[in-house]
C-alpha cells in the first residue's frame, strides 16, 4: 500500500514532531534533483562516450554549437562553472582537437573559445542524443518542456536567494521560528 504524501506549509511541517519529519531523505527535495541528475548523467555517460565527450564538456560543446567565438567569461557564466573547473574542461576540449583558444584582439586578458573543424563536425554525430535522451524519460515533450521551465525558475531562485536575509520565523526547521 504506497503512502499519500501531502503538502504542507512551513510552519505545519514544524508544528509536527518540531521539524523532525522534515528529516528523512525521501521528503528532501535536493535529494530528489541530485539523484534525477545523476540518473540522466549515467544515461547520457555510454550515449557521449561514442563521441569521446564527458557531460560537462559535451555541455560547453552545446553552449558552443549554439554560438562559436565565445568567451571564458560567457561559458563560466552559461555553465555555472567557475573558472578552475572551466579552464581544465577546455584544456581537455582543446587537446581533443575540438576547440582552440585565443587571446582577444581588443583585450589581450580576455580569452575566447573557438570551435575547429573537427569540433563543428561533432555536433552531426551528435545530433540525435537530445531525442534519445527525451524518448528513455518516458514524457511527452510537454511535459519535459514544464519541468524545464520549473527548473529553470527554481534555479533562479535559488541563485537569488540570500540566506543571511532569510527570517528565521519562516523557517520550519528554527525551533525560535515555528509560532
Amino acid at each position: 500500500m504506497s503512502e499519500t504524501v501531502h503538502q504542507k506549509t512551513g510552519d505545519e511541517l514544524a508544528a509536527g514532531n518540531g521539524g523532525l519529519e522534515l528529516l528523512t531523505l525521501d521528503r528532501q527535495m535536493c535529494f530528489a534533483l541530485y539523484s534525477a541528475s545523476l540518473a540522466m548523467t549515467k544515461l547520457y555517460k555510454p550515449l557521449l562516450q561514442a563521441l569521446g565527450l564527458t557531460y560537462p564538456q559535451y555541455l560547453a560543446m552545446l553552449v558552443l554549437w549554439q554560438q562559436d567565438n565565445v568567451s571564458l567569461v560567457h561559458l563560466r557564466e552559461r555553465l555555472y562553472l567557475d573558472y578552475g573547473t572551466l579552464t581544465p574542461l577546455i584544456k581537455r576540449l582543446e587537446a581533443q582537437g575540438l576547440v582552440s583558444r585565443v587571446r582577444s584582439e581588443d583585450d589581450e586578458r580576455q580569452v575566447r573559445v573557438r570551435l575547429t573543424d573537427h569540433g563543428r563536425r561533432l555536433k552531426g554525430q551528435a545530433s540525435s542524443l537530445p531525442i534519445r535522451v527525451a524518448s528513455a524519460t518516458g514524457c511527452s515533450a510537454q511535459e519535459l518542456e514544464q519541468l524545464k521551465q520549473q527548473l529553470i525558475a527554481l534555479r533562479s531562485r535559488l541563485h537569488g536567494f540570500d540566506l543571511t536575509d532569510a527570517d528565521p520565523a519562516s523557517d520550519p526547521t528554527n525551533p525560535e521560528g515555528a509560532s
